[in-house]
């Protein structure tokens, strides 16, 4: 699942973001959401959060449990 609605990103999930240094080269960082910073319900380039070690980024993917 991408990031793009406000609606799947929820705190406890784990995601991976893009920090703003690493939007050039796209490297992506894996961890757990602690906060929503984005307020409207869709944006183009992900949902900005903030990480549980707090790392701000935009989320590019929402890991979902393998079963």
């Amino acid at each position: 699942m991408n990031g793009q609605n406000r609606k799947d990103v929820m705190p406890g999930k784990e995601v991976n973001i893009v920090l703003k240094q690493d939007q050039r080269s796209g490297k992506l960082t894996r961890g757990i959401v602690k906060d929503l910073l984005t307020n409207s319900p869709t944006h183009p380039h992900g949902i900005k959060v903030r990480l549980t070690d707090g790392q701000v980024g935009r989320v590019k993917e929402i890991i979902t449990p393998s079963s």
